[in-house]
């Protein structure tokens, strides 16, 4: 690899998201690689499946779309992850997570110390440490990284405070929807009152100059520093949620990354959350032009 390119990380769970309509390749943060490499971002995902026929069939999956699987292990013991997903009256999706798969038990190399090292952005979730192996691995290479996404992407029962704690004094950037924004202010023994005053706390608490707070149908918001803006979120018939927040941080990272203003790396988040929503999984097939298109005749409604 030329490590004079820019390129992202994104470290966690690769499994099957299983809907009532069929398979689809899934994970929080390998949803993030995807919707990287289609704004044109180089990526890297560190992972592990199953040797196994649907670890066989993700990989071939990944390698279709001219994803770099070169840091995606593979485990002769443990199975492939999988999720069992279902959705409600109002399209939210609810899933199983399937315990005690490859991905939680990731080890580290020295290959990916270098890749770390020289990357833009490491982006992680919460869920890939529920389990020792994985959890040590991401610490460790935590260390390594200059720009840090954490993610948190809360899935219960799969919820340690005091792990969350610690990745969020390491992280240099924070995603989270307003249901996680109240479990952390509730976690840290305080009372919710509003946005504002909540995320303020928590960038004092944790010495975290950056925040993005995702607020679906209501829009989102970016704290840097002191400042704050806000944006409306793009009017859209909503196919399903699958993965709408991965992707929009995404798109917020693929301006992030470039050092583009506040307005832009919004534009391009809002957009792309709402792109994905529109469509079916997390992961669809779309081209960039299609996706700069339906930017430039949405975004104009949330002005």
């Amino acid at each position: 690899m030329n490590n004079k390119k820019s390129y992202a990380v994104c470290f966690g769970e690769v499994l099957w998201d299983i809907f009532p309509t069929g398979s689809r390749a899934g994970g929080a943060p390998f949803n993030v690689a995807y919707n990287l490499d289609k704004m044109g971002v180089e990526v890297q995902m560190i992972s592990k499946v199953g040797n196994d026929e649907l670890g066989k069939n993700l990989l071939e999956q990944i390698d279709s779309w001219e994803i770099s699987t070169n840091h995606i292990q593979i485990d002769n013991e443990k199975p492939t992850g999988t999720v069992i997903a279902n959705f409600d009256e109002h399209g939210e999706a609810h899933y199983d997570i399937v315990k005690n798969v490859a991905w939680d038990n990731i080890q580290i190399t020295p290959e990916q110390k270098e890749l770390i090292q020289n990357s833009e952005a490491f982006v992680f979730g919460s869920l890939i440490a529920r389990n020792k192996e994985s959890k040590n691995t991401l610490l460790e290479l935590i260390e390594l990284s200059k720009f840090r996404v954490f993610d948190v992407n809360f899935r219960p029962p799969f919820i340690d405070f005091e792990l969350i704690k610690t990745l969020l004094h390491k992280a240099n950037l924070v995603k989270m929807n307003k249901a996680e924004l109240r479990t952390i202010i509730e976690f840290l023994g305080e009372e919710y009152l509003d946005e504002d005053t909540s995320i303020k706390h928590i960038q004092n608490y944790f010495d975290l100059n950056e925040i993005v707070l995702t607020k679906g149908s209501k829009g989102a918001r970016y704290f840097v520093g002191n400042e704050n803006y806000t944006f409306s979120a793009v009017s859209i018939d909503v196919q399903d949620t699958v993965g709408s927040g991965d992707s929009f941080l995404a798109g917020f990272l693929s301006k992030r990354i470039q050092g583009k203003n506040p307005q832009e790396i919004m534009k391009q988040a809002v957009s792309l959350g709402a792109f994905i929503t529109s469509k079916s999984g997390a992961c669809p097939d779309y081209s960039y032009e299609e996706f700069k298109s339906f930017r430039e005749e949405h975004y104009s409604q949330t002005i």
